[in-house]
């Protein structure tokens, strides 16, 4: 078990990530592949209970040395996620593909690119994704999406912190993609990636003890162009 400054860090910083959006209707629902199934469960249920009229997933293999596996293989992460989404009752003719996008830039790029060749435009989009990404995702979203007219909000399996870390989700892993994600959520700013996002005190502090507890995998030593970020 990590030490408990550890684990109230890794928690903090997991609750900013959090939007806490109330949901509503959408004329799409965007879920963003992962090796997460529950998202693909949560954003077919949504899709089910009338929160939107079309389902866009957008993902292809899975990349970097420092992801497991998934354990569907190499079949790419929106087709994985489509075939979950029509086994629970989503209509096939109701689903978009996009099975290319390796990082957010890329979801964002191709999924547009796709819309416009079938002619489909949305201007309410709800994002579907794993829970501590949520901020990061609306924020490269409102920034980026092409149209601008288009309003997002964002949204994610409703599992606690305690209770989300499992064998395909590996805490360590996960803690740090957080803090990657932060790192990014203060800089991409800056850079033109995303919107700005005010970052608490405490939030920070979180970040700067899992830094220096050695959470440094997914941190960024210079900025890259925002259609090649993660």
């Amino acid at each position: 078990m990590p030490k408990p400054s550890l684990l109230s860090s890794a928690r903090t910083v997991w609750d900013y990530m959090l939007m806490h959006q109330p949901l509503r209707h959408h004329e799409a629902i965007f879920i963003l592949g992962s090796r997460d199934d529950r998202v693909a469960n949560y954003g077919a249920k949504l899709f089910l209970e009338g929160y939107g009229d079309w389902l866009i997933i957008s993902g292809g293999v899975a990349h970097g040395a420092d992801l497991l596996r998934p354990a569907w293989g190499d079949q790419p992460e929106a087709e994985h996620f489509a075939e979950i989404a029509q086994y629970l009752g989503v209509p096939g003719d109701k689903i978009i593909i996009e099975n290319r996008a390796t990082n957010t830039g890329e979801n964002i790029r191709f999924t547009y690119q796709l819309l416009q060749a079938r002619r489909l435009v949305f201007e309410s989009i709800l994002l579907v994704q794993k829970p501590y990404m949520e901020r990061r995702t609306i924020a490269t979203f409102a920034k980026q999406w092409p149209n601008s007219t288009s309003k997002f909000a964002v949204t994610s399996p409703p599992i606690p912190f305690d209770d989300y870390f499992n064998d395909g989700n590996p805490r360590e892993e996960i803690w740090n993609i957080m803090v990657g994600d932060l790192q990014r959520i203060k800089e991409y700013p800056g850079l033109g990636f995303q919107t700005r996002q005010a970052i608490p005190e405490d939030v920070w502090r979180a970040y700067k003890t899992l830094v220096a507890a050695g959470y440094t995998k997914h941190l960024i030593e210079k900025p890259r162009p925002a259609h090649t970020q993660p």
